[in-house]
């Protein structure tokens, strides 16, 4: 019967990657969606070279003046940059003993150090704890909009909906800028509201002075078109964003994924094997892995599934928590059983969509179909337009001879 199943889904991913690649391999790019968190690279010489100055600024003001506590939280969100712009978990101990030595000196009213330990938390994917730390920044400082956004960031992906709502409004009642728009608008993602949340998302394209700004916001409208099947509007909005910073990667990982929905399949391959090569991050990895193997490439797509493990290890390492990128690496393994372990583990943490979704789908692949059916239902139930969350409901439901031909072809056109 597993075997039944597992052959099953490789003929359905080939059948729906064009749309599915991309969509967040198992949900992994979610963590993910506010500026604070858009991945550039170690070659993105700008953004390395400003997270190095911002590191050097602060050890020289230390040495000279070693206990002032807000320069040791100000080194600590300086190491935690430098971690994005890298990719390289490595800098998260570093942020921490920065950010814990402020609160060691000053533990009463810093605010500024709860706010980046909750930073640091919702980077590790310990949202819970993201969560505890911003509260108790805002108990020091209740006007503290970048507080409201690490709240915002860890309600969401714990799956609080309305919690999130609320906070990420507090958020706009603070501070209407980017960081908060583009929050709103990934809430408004989330609800299934496209049409607000590109609405937001271009208010916020428009409050962009930063390239780096301008190009996550074309990214995030490239990503609703995308949802939306709306192919050709989300490379057009692709290509714009690498027009204003051809830096910023997510934006290469979108022009794969089109060139692939184009039939461009060896642009596609370059595209990822490139993108892969200069930021080792697991959900690019899988992307890949999954290009690979519908082109018939398969002990390539078996290295970068390798990768894609390896990234998540040192992710772990670092202090992460991440089952759910485990969840996806063993579904790749072939290994569903222990799929279905990791993601059961990461939906005892947090009940967001993805996790509902991963294990859903990791529980179809080991035969489970009855109880991926509600798991499933979850992932959807909040409205979003997601085209992962239908298609893997469209497969369960046909496993389970219920009569659902017009939803999994429409998702797999």
């Amino acid at each position: 019967m597993r075997a039944r199943t597992l052959r099953r889904l490789a003929v359905a991913g080939a059948t729906a990657l064009v749309l599915l690649i991309g969509a967040g391999v198992a949900g992994l790019h979610a963590a993910g969606r506010h500026p604070v968190a858009a991945g550039r690279t170690d070659s993105d010489k700008p953004g390395k070279e400003l997270a190095a100055a911002a590191i050097d600024r602060a050890q020289r003001r230390l040495r000279l003046v070693p206990g002032d506590y807000a320069t040791w939280a100000a080194l600590g969100s300086a190491y935690l940059e430098r971690a994005r712009v890298t990719a390289d978990p490595g800098w998260y101990p570093k942020a921490e003993g920065a950010l814990r030595r402020s609160l060691e000196l000053h533990g009463t009213d810093n605010a500024a150090a709860l706010t980046g330990l909750g930073a640091l938390a919702n980077a590790r994917h310990d949202f819970a704890g993201a969560a505890g730390w911003a509260r108790q920044a805002l108990a020091i400082d209740t006007y503290s909009a970048d507080a409201y956004g690490v709240l915002t960031d860890a309600l969401t992906q714990l799956g609080d909906a309305a919690g999130a709502t609320d906070a990420v409004q507090h958020m706009l009642d603070l501070r209407p800028g980017l960081a908060s728009l583009t929050r709103a608008s990934y809430d408004q993602e989330q609800h299934g509201r496209t049409a607000e949340a590109e609405s937001l998302m271009t208010q916020a394209l428009r409050a962009a002075t930063d390239p780096a700004d301008a190009a996550f916001c074309r990214y995030q409208l490239g990503e609703l078109a995308w949802q939306d099947g709306r192919l050709t509007d989300a490379d057009a909005q692709y290509a714009a964003g690498l027009s204003a910073d051809p830096g910023y990667l997510p934006l290469r990982e979108g022009r794969a994924k089109a060139a692939a929905a184009a039939g461009q399949t060896d642009g596609a391959l370059a595209g990822y094997a490139e993108l892969t090569r200069v930021y080792p991050s697991p959900a690019y990895f899988l992307e890949y892995a999954d290009l690979l193997r519908a082109n018939g490439r398969a002990a390539e797509a078996d290295e970068q599934v390798t990768l894609a493990g390896a990234a998540q290890q040192l992710f772990t390492a670092n202090g992460g928590l991440d089952d759910l990128t485990g969840s996806a690496v063993a579904l790749a393994q072939g290994r569903p059983a222990e799929a279905v372990r990791l993601a059961s583990q990461e939906w005892q943490r947090r009940h967001f969509a993805d996790v509902a979704d991963a294990l859903a789908w990791a529980l179809h692949a080991d035969g489970q179909d009855a109880a991926a059916l509600d798991y499933a239902r979850q992932a959807g139930a909040l409205g979003a337009h997601n085209v992962r969350y239908a298609f893997h409901l469209g497969m369960i439901e046909r496993a389970l001879g219920m009569h659902t031909g017009s939803r999994t072809r429409a998702v797999a056109s």
